[in-house]
């Protein structure tokens, strides 16, 4: 019966071609080559900081110790505004889910509408991120080391890294091994008299992060954190601009006049991937 069926095909409609695998445009499909082939970039990245950790011999910093600030405010607030920015981003690809699902019933009011949102909550994560680098590169006050090996952080509730003992507030506490915290539980907190006499024979002072050095742990934890964000942040910004372009087409009814909103929805895919890939490193790069 098998055979007799295919002998009733023409060889035009088995080799012929002109139809889309998958019932897909090319357009479509054009995204999807390159999302996987950006998912085994970002693939790559993740397993290497997964190596370099597990195979350096020097305390790794943990997440919820190095990102425990909010802007304008003092204290301590582990990982607070990562998950804020995290649970920005993932709404905001509840709006393009949105936007897509409004462009199928050509509701052009509807796309504007939750398109913009997207935009706005794609813009509110740049930002933020641009915040975090800039918090990450400046530092916490830092950490000395004196000639007999012993290392103490910097407190200073100025956040003047530059003349941390130009202020009152200025005072050291004994670094705990393994950890970036400062001011663990049990460690000493030294009086401002103490931590000067300390401060005036250190060997080295190192705040903030750069490419070859930083206060949170070996010099890879900055190459990693700078290299994988900014690859990531790079493609949320690249999304807004997409997006943004992509609004001002539906407002001026460009898909509306073509009949279809096929571009809202290729813009989407990226999107929810770029979304996607946001979970994996702040699970392994935040929380782990």
């Amino acid at each position: 019966m098998a055979g007799d069926a295919t002998k009733a095909l023409s060889n035009d409609v088995l080799w012929g071609g002109g139809r889309s695998p998958f019932s897909i445009s090319y357009g479509k499909m054009m995204m999807w080559f390159f999302l996987v082939s950006d998912a085994l970039t970002f693939s790559g990245l993740l397993v290497a900081y997964g190596f370099v950790r597990h195979s350096t011999t020097e305390a790794w910093p943990i997440g919820e110790e190095v990102f425990r600030a909010l802007p304008f405010l003092h204290g301590d607030y582990p990982l607070i505004y990562v998950a804020l920015m995290t649970a920005i981003l993932i709404f905001s690809s509840v709006t393009m889910v949105l936007a897509v699902e409004a462009g199928h019933r050509m509701d052009k009011g509807g796309v504007i509408k939750w398109l913009f949102a997207t935009v706005l909550g794609g813009a509110f994560f740049v930002g933020s991120q641009a915040w975090e680098w800039s918090h990450f590169i400046h530092g916490g006050g830092g950490y000395m080391t004196t000639p007999t090996g012993e290392t103490y952080w910097v407190h200073n509730d100025e956040h003047d890294t530059h003349t941390p003992t130009a202020h009152a507030s200025f005072h050291l506490v004994k670094a705990v091994p393994g950890h970036y915290l400062k001011g663990e539980e049990g460690a000493p907190h030294l009086n401002r008299e103490e931590s000067l006499a300390i401060w005036d024979k250190r060997v080295s002072y190192v705040d903030g992060a750069n490419m070859t050095r930083n206060e949170y742990g070996p010099p890879q934890y900055a190459n990693f954190f700078f290299f994988i964000t900014g690859f990531h942040g790079f493609h949320v910004f690249s999304g807004v601009i997409i997006n943004l372009i992509v609004l001002l087409m539906a407002v001026r009814g460009v898909f509306h006049r073509r009949g279809h909103y096929e571009m809202v929805e290729k813009a989407g895919l990226y999107w929810h991937f770029v979304d996607l890939v946001w979970v994996f490193v702040f699970t392994f790069f935040y929380l782990l």
